[in-house]
This record gives structure tokens, C-alpha cells and sequence, in this order.
């Protein structure tokens, strides 16, 4: 009953609003795109993009997509569906595992903890990889560490590999170095005892290939090991170099994860006054101990990992999720038993996070409205005329932020004076809210100045023949949003030739306005509009004798 009540809550919170915005440029979109494309093609051993071979991301989310456009058609709908499914299963397992290592209570802990800080409970509401290869890589790790613990050790390994494979066929070998650097941390720091025999490693190194093989097995006899040798050029340049212009410094994870992870980052950072303290939970039938060191070297190999790469994506860190929310289940767990108290830094830096983002999102009406007195104060030409949107705003909506700095305000106050329960189900609770909120009501008003109108300018091509293309910058709307189908001239994937060649039908382009003056007086180019930061161009094609 308690199972079945979990999913439907789960439900309530992930499955609603799904469609209230536009996919968002890239990552949301490429998935969808490739999803999209593969329903149209019958192709679905190969990913693809824009109908070429797309070789950074295995199929299996993709598959997720397809099966959820099948039911539900080709929209956000659909493309952001499967995650929430992977929000439910998540949420389930937190609760059981929780439950089975500790108690009921920390499993309701655990589970709440999750679903109730921003990014964690966001993600689930999203059309990105990360969510479900998280689940899988967790449960792989999970399952690994179960081998010491079950009476059934051999199928805990057995399961350990399925998941790993899984997670290799969602996002690709990363899994595996990410799983290798914890299992080989864990034996340094369990000094040099792993507690897995031979037999063992071999079962879970079989299952891993046998799953992985389902799919790479047979695009390899298929299509030969082209796809395997450009995946891993991919990956030793997001290794090496800061993709795409996605560099940052060496800190920026640490600071996504406090701020992003918010509330449960704060109950994280209570480890460091008491992190010599003996685990209180050492009678329970599993040694949670040895879980919670699991959890804490997933955790920094995670975070020192996707420090030292060059690329930084907010989502590359997302796995870390796992880790963060149960070790700070346990500090509130901790806290409501009285095994120790707060001190006055950590809930002063939660009211001091807490009242920022609340303030944040309650002084987003106030940019609407006074966005003309704002103008003169950006620098940014791009960012001046996505403001120029015309987007509705009134000072009511000011409530939502205001409403989050109350919330915040009174978990404050109940944390001082030790009512920690009532403390935590506040807080978390009230960011659970703020989210779907957030969701339905902020996103789809930020979505409208930073891309509505260049979705719009594609829409407009669905069901037409002509080329349409971005210049100077990288997008992969341009094909879901004009539904594009597989081009009948291959000189289309030639930018040059759209510009200057001979085109046999209608061309349209757009382009940023801070990278517009070449094309405002290129001869064969057309200005057909301007909106809210973006060029459109149009080119007629050249008439053949």
C-alpha cells in the first residue's frame, strides 16, 4: 500500500506540466530530435541527428523516447515523459532501499530529500540523459556493494552488471570509468579488501559486456568500428577541452551542487561538526557504515571527476545526487533522534540560500516590468533583445518567491529552537511546491524570451519544402521544430553552398543579432524579420535554364 502510494504521489509531482514549455536547445531537443528521427526513419539500431549517424550517445533512452512518441505523438509531452516514469522508479527504490538498509523512517527521509531539493526534483521533469543513467549507475554501485550483504550474492552480481550495461547503452563508457574509479577507491580506502571474489568480478565484468553487446555487439558487426573510434575522440576532447564554450573553473560543480542540491546540500554540510562521530545505526542488520562509505567515495570521485574535466554542464555532476541526498538523510535523521544539534553556521547559510533563491524568483516579475529602466545596465546586445519579448507580467507573481522566503524563514526558526521535524518536512515540502510551480507557472515565461521566438520562426516551415538553417550559432530546434524530413540534396549539409550555391528551393536562416552584420549585406541574402534577438533571412532559389 505504502509502495503503490509512492507512485501516485510521484506521479502527481513529475507527470504534470511536462508539456508546459518548449524543449530547450541542446541537450533537451538532440534527444528528442534523434527520437523523433528514428520513429520517421525505422532506423532504430543507429542514433541519428539531422538523418547522420550521431555517434556521442548510445541508443537506450532514445528507444525510452520512441516508445513514449508511439503513445503519445511527437511532442515535449512525450519526449520529457520517460524521466518522470524514472522519477517514480527512483523515488520507489530510494524509499525500499532506505528502508531495507536503515529504516522506514529514513527511507520516507531519503525519498523526500530527493524529490524536495531543486535540481534533483527538477531533472525528473526534463528530456535528458542523466536522470535515468544516474538510476542505473547508482543501483550498479548499489547491487556491487549488496554482494557482501545478501545471501544470494552471486544474483546481486549478476544484477550489478545488468545495470552497468544499461547505463553503458544510455550514455556511453563513462559508465564504466565512473564504476571503476569507485570500486578501485573503495579497495585503496577498505585497504586493499574489496570483499569480492573472482568469481564474482567475473560475473558482473559478464553481464556488463553481455548487456552492452545487445546493442554495440550488433552495431559493430553492422556498421563496423567507425562510430567506436569517433566516440572516443568525443570523449578525450570533453576530457581535454571546454566544449562547445562550456568551461568553468575548477569549483563550479561544488558550487551547483550547494546551491542546486538546496535544502539537502545544508544537511550534507553538518558531516563536517560531527564526520568523526561513529555511525549510530552500526546494529542494524546491514552495516550502514559501509554503505555510507560507498556513497561517500560515489560522491567525490563524481565531483572531483567532472572538476578536473575541461567541459562544464550542470548535468555532469547530477549523479552525485544520490550520494548528497542519503548522507543527508542520515544527518536529518540524526538531528530528529536528538543525536546531535545544528550549529548556527549551517542554518544561517540555509536562510541565507534560502532567502536568495526566494528572492531570486520573486523579483523575476520585476525584471518584466521594468525591463526598459534594466536595458541600459546590460551590455549584452543578444540579452537586451530577448528582453524586448512581450511577456506578461504582473506584481502579483511576486508572491511565489516571497511565499519560498517565508518558508525558508520559518524552517529557520524551527531549526533554532530544535523542532527539526517539522523543520525539515517544511522546508523540503515547500520546495516541492515552489518546483511545480516553477514549472508551470516561471519556465514557460523564461522560455519566451530566450528561444519562443526562433521555435516559432521554425514552426512556421513544418510541411514545407524549403531548407532552413542557423548560422553562427549551434541548434538542433531547426529540425524538430520544423519536422524536418531527410533532405533530397546532400549539398544541404554544405553551409557554404545554402549561402552562395546554386539552391534549388527556398532558404531561410537565422542568426543571433550580435552575429547579423555579414549576413545584412550579404548579396544573395534577404532580411525578412527581426525578434527578440534573433535575424531571419530568407534566399530564393536560383532558376535553372
Amino acid at each position: 500500500m505504502k509502495n503503490l502510494l509512492i507512485v501516485l504521489v510521484a506521479a502527481i509531482l513529475f507527470i504534470p506540466f511536462l508539456g508546459s514549455a518548449h524543449l530547450f536547445d541542446w541537450d533537451e531537443i538532440n534527444f528528442a530530435e534523434c527520437a523523433r528521427e528514428m520513429l520517421y526513419t525505422h532506423n532504430y539500431s543507429q542514433v541519428q541527428i539531422d538523418f547522420q549517424p550521431f555517434w556521442e550517445k548510445p541508443p537506450l533512452f532514445i528507444w525510452l523516447q520512441v516508445l513514449s512518441m508511439k503513445v503519445f505523438g511527437v511532442n515535449e509531452f512525450a519526449a520529457r515523459f520517460p524521466n518522470a516514469v524514472v522519477g517514480i522508479a527512483t523515488l520507489l527504490i530510494l524509499f525500499n532501499i532506505g528502508r531495507r538498509l536503515i529504516d522506514e523512517k529514513f527511507g520516507f527521509w531519503w525519498m523526500l530529500l530527493y524529490a524536495g531539493s531543486w535540481l534533483p526534483g527538477f531533472y525528473f521533469k526534463s528530456g535528458i540523459i542523466d536522470p535515468t543513467f544516474n538510476l542505473f549507475i547508482f543501483l550498479a554501485i548499489y547491487f556491487a556493494y549488496m554482494i557482501r550483504y545478501t545471501a544470494k550474492p552471486n544474483r546481486a552480481a549478476i544484477l550489478s552488471g545488468v545495470f552497468l550495461g544499461l547505463a553503458v547503452l544510455t550514455k556511453g563508457p563513462v559508465a564504466i570509468l565512473v564504476a571503476l574509479l569507485v570500486l578501485l577507491v573503495y579497495w585503496v580506502y577498505n585497504k586493499f579488501n574489496i570483499s569480492l571474489t573472482i568469481k564474482q568480478i567475473l560475473l558482473i565484468t559478464a553481464f556488463t559486456a553481455v548487456t552492452t553487446l545487445l546493442w554495440f555487439g550488433y552495431e559493430i558487426v553492422t556498421h563496423g568500428w567507425w562510430f567506436v573510434n569517433e566516440f572516443v575522440a568525443y570523449q578525450v576532447r570533453l576530457l581535454t577541452t571546454g566544449d562547445a564554450g562550456h568551461d568553468g573553473p575548477f569549483f563550479y560543480h561544488w558550487i551547483v551542487l550547494l546551491t542546486g542540491c538546496f535544502p539537502a546540500s545544508i544537511f550534507l554540510l553538518t558531516y563536517l561538526q560531527n564526520i568523526r562521530s561513529k555511525s549510530v545505526y552500526l546494529s542494524s542488520p546491514i552495516p550502514v557504515k559501509d554503505f555510507s562509505k560507498w556513497m561517500w567515495i560515489l560522491f567525490w570521485v563524481v565531483l572531483l571527476l567532472f572538476s578536473i574535466v575541461k567541459t562544464k554542464i550542470v548535468h555532469y555532476s547530477s549523479l552525485c545526487y544520490f550520494p548528497l541526498t542519503y548522507l543527508a538523510a542520515i544527518q536529518v535523521q540524526r538531528l530528529t533522534e536528538g543525536r546531535f544539534s545544528m550549529k548556527k553556521w549551517t542554518i544561517i547559510l540555509l536562510l541565507l540560500i534560502g532567502v536568495l533563491l526566494g528572492i531570486a524568483i520573486g523579483s523575476l516579475p520585476l525584471v518584466g516590468i521594468y525591463k526598459n529602466e534594466l536595458i541600459p545596465y546590460i551590455g549584452d546586445k543578444f540579452a537586451v533583445a530577448n528582453l524586448q519579448a512581450d511577456v506578461p507580467w504582473a506584481y502579483w507573481e511576486m508572491i511565489f518567491g516571497w511565499a519560498y522566503v517565508l518558508v525558508v524563514i520559518i524552517c529557520g526558526v524551527l531549526l533554532w529552537k530544535k523542532k527539526i521535524q517539522q523543520a525539515c518536512i517544511t522546508i523540503f515540502v515547500g520546495t516541492l511546491l515552489m518546483m511545480q510551480i516553477t514549472m508551470a507557472h516561471f519556465v514557460p515565461k523564461i522560455e519566451g524570451y530566450s528561444q519562443a521566438a526562433a521555435i516559432e520562426f521554425f514552426q512556421q516551415f513544418q510541411g514545407k519544402d524549403v531548407y532552413v538553417q542557423a548560422l553562427d550559432y549551434h541548434s538542433y530546434a531547426k529540425l524538430f521544430y520544423t519536422k524536418k524530413v531527410p533532405p533530397s540534396n546532400k549539398n544541404y549539409y554544405d553551409r557554404d553552398w545554402l549561402l552562395n550555391g546554386n539552391v534549388d528551393k527556398p532558404t531561410y536562416f537565422i542568426c543571433r543579432i550580435t552575429d547579423a552584420a555579414p549576413y545584412l549585406t550579404h548579396p544573395n541574402l534577404e532580411k525578412i524579420g527581426e525578434k527578440n534577438g534573433f535575424v531571419f533571412f530568407q534566399r530564393k532559389p536560383v532558376a535553372h535554364p
